[in-house]
Formats: structure tokens, C-alpha cells, sequence
């Protein structure tokens, strides 16, 4: 039977007006299409569409593409097809990781960055969809609202790939599973604690997701007011108990978080399109920053690792530990890489089908 952690579907948007920019709308987390779920292509907006299964696999694919790109093997399975990078959202590491995994696969990247096509701006998104996915195989849209993502999935012809939206960041959940199970192997992440201290964003949701799927048991602290958002929370601790032992357990002090924790996890407190709240962001994660005496002080294991999906600022996480062998977070940003090569193998070239 299938996991009920598993959610797909595509509703008609209410007017935008109508929809908080604070809060998840629910129906963002009913993403995408499972093969058997609607007819056309499957795409990939979330940790959510895939089985516990599924993204171990994706996780070891990611793995045998990372060991193909250091032995210098690349091959062709997109040759002669493009791949449609709609971008309303400057990007380092997304950018360059999916162009790269582009033409590892022997395909054409065709970046479309937001001056350079109308993307839900003078034209619709559903006709822009229409017309895209009519001349590319597939399509990596990095966007804001997840409805937008959304919207354009259930318009196109061809599969659709989240290279992020404010809701989730599913490739960058697939690299960060890939950089823990080179530290602790794959088959030993049953029992593993990650530590989240800080803002609660896109990554941390799909992390959460992934953390749920993998038995991998996860601590979240955040300031005062700053909340878990309960429709994804709910979603979350469905899947934990749909399949694991393992629980997340949501904290306002970053000591009760780190407790017994493998890996400690931080991102940025002040995300794109936040930069008016800044002074009072900082203010409220104040005592927040990842330090060594915060690990000490609130326990974390003594061979505890260090994650950032980057770009960091000093105010979330020290020198000492940013640059320390503790880090991880130079393999986690390479390993980027390499969770879009297996992921564009399993949507775009093999449609969907990742098992068996």
C-alpha cells in the first residue's frame, strides 16, 4: 500500500490576492504527479513525490554519477534534447549544478533567466508552459510562490523539475542525503540525528522530508514566532509515522535541539526577498549562530558534523566551525552536481521510473 505521506495533485489556483504570502497554502503540498496518479509526464516538486525508496535510489545514483564525473565518464542520454531553465531567482550553485548535469547528460541547457522570458508576467503561466514544454524535454523552473511551480507542472507537456520554490528545494535535499551517506555510509542513516538551528524555509522542509523517508531523526530551533508551518509539519510527521521509529521534534532554545546530534544544520536567516526584515531578524536569532560551545553546551555528539547549503554569513555559523574538518559543506555544495545528473536520469530520460 502506499505511503499516505505521498500526496499528488493538480486544483485550479484561487486568485492570488487570496493567498497568504506568510503561510503554505495546503494544497502546495499535493505536488506532483505519481505515473499512476494523471496522465502525461511525472515531475518532481518536492521530497514528497518520491518513496523512501525512490530517494535512496536517487541517493545512489547521485552517488555512481559523482564517481562517472571524477573518472572522467560522461554519457549521452540527453543528446539532442533542451532543457528549459526558467529562473525568476538569481542562483550560484543551482544554476551551475544544473547546467553542468545538463551537458554531463550530452543535453543543451537553455538558461531563461527573469528579463529574458514573460513568466507570470505578461503572460500566463499555464500558456507559458504550453509553449515551452512544447520545444524543450523537460523544464527546472526556480521560482517564488510554489504555486507557481505547480501551475506550471500541470500545464506541461513534459516533466518539471523544482530547482526551488519558497516551499521546497527537493534537488538540494537529495544532495545533502548524498553528503551523510558518504560520512555515514547509506546503509547506516537509521538512527542518525540532524540538529536544525535556525530559520524555517524551503530547505528545511524538504530536509524534513527526506530526514522522515531515510529513518533519520531531526531536531528543529527556531526563535520565538518563528513556526514550523503546521500543514508541512503535519505532512512531515505522517511520514514518520508511516515509516520510521525516528520523530522530528520542533524547540525555541538551539541547545535542546543539538542534543545527541550527528550533524548540526544551519541556512541563511535572511532570505531573497526578506532584506526589509533584516535588522529585526537578526535581532530575534540572536543566539543562534552554530558555534563549538553551543555544540558543548547542549551536547551534541563529540564527532558532530557541520551542514550549510550556502551562501552563509557569519552571524549564522562561526569560523571555527565553517572552516573546520567538522564541515561538510564544500561536498554538500559539490554534491549538488550530482543529485541534478540523477535526477534529470530519472525524470527527463527515464521518465519517471526510478525503480527497477
Amino acid at each position: 500500500m502506499a505511503s499516505t505521506c505521498l500526496r499528488f495533485a493538480f486544483r485550479r489556483p484561487r486568485p492570488r490576492a487570496l493567498r497568504s504570502a506568510l503561510s503554505i497554502d495546503a494544497r502546495w503540498l499535493q505536488t506532483a504527479a505519481a505515473p499512476a496518479a494523471r496522465p502525461g509526464p511525472r515531475h518532481f516538486l518536492s521530497i514528497a513525490d518520491l518513496s523512501a525508496h525512490e530517494l535512496v535510489a536517487l541517493v545512489r545514483a547521485a552517488q555512481r554519477a559523482k564517481d562517472a564525473v571524477k573518472a572522467g565518464n560522461s554519457v549521452a542520454s540527453l543528446a539532442g534534447k533542451t532543457v528549459a531553465m526558467m529562473f525568476s531567482k538569481r542562483s550560484t550553485r543551482t544554476r551551475i549544478s544544473t547546467e553542468g548535469a545538463v551537458v554531463h547528460l550530452g543535453g543543451h541547457p537553455m538558461f531563461l533567466g527573469k528579463e529574458d522570458i514573460q513568466l507570470g508576467v505578461n503572460e500566463s503561466l499555464f500558456d507559458t508552459s504550453k509553449v515551452i514544454s512544447s520545444m524543450a524535454s523537460a523544464m527546472v523552473a526556480r521560482v517564488g510562490p510554489h504555486q507557481d511551480i505547480v501551475d506550471l507542472a500541470g500545464a506541461s507537456s513534459v516533466p518539471v523539475i523544482n530547482a526551488l520554490s519558497n516551499a521546497y528545494h527537493p534537488m538540494q535535499a537529495i544532495a545533502d542525503m548524498l553528503t551523510i551517506a558518504e560520512v555515514y555510509g547509506l546503509s547506516n542513516l537509521k538512527g542518525l540525528k540532524v540538529a536544525w538551528v535556525g530559520d524555517v524555509n524551503n530547505v528545511l522542509y524538504d530536509l524534513s522530508l527526506a530526514c522522515a523517508k531515510l529513518d533519520i531523526n531531526i531536531s528543529v530551533a527556531t526563535p520565538m514566532g518563528y513556526t514550523f508551518d503546521p500543514t508541512v509539519l503535519k505532512l512531515v510527521r505522517q511520514c514518520y509515522n508511516d515509516l520510521t521509529a525516528a520523530a522530528i521534534n520542533i524547540f525555541h532554545e538551539p541547545e535542546a535541539a543539538v542534543e545527541n546530534a550527528d550533524i548540526i544544520v544551519t541556512d541563511t536567516w535572511v532570505s531573497m526577498g526578506q532584506e526589509e526584515e533584516k535588522l529585526q531578524r537578526l535581532k530575534d536569532f540572536d543566539g543562534f549562530q552554530v558555534t563549538d560551545e553551543l555544540a558543548t553546551n547542549g551536547g551534541a555528539k563529540r564527532d558532530w558534523r557541520f551542514m550549510h547549503c550556502l551562501p552563509r554569513k557569519l552571524e549564522e555559523v562561526s569560523d571555527d566551525v565553517f572552516y573546520s574538518p567538522r564541515s561538510l559543506v564544500f561536498q554538500e555544495a559539490e554534491n549538488r552536481l550530482y543529485a541534478a545528473i540523477a535526477t534529470l536520469e530519472a525524470f527527463v530520460v527515464n521518465n519517471g521510473k526510478i525503480l527497477g
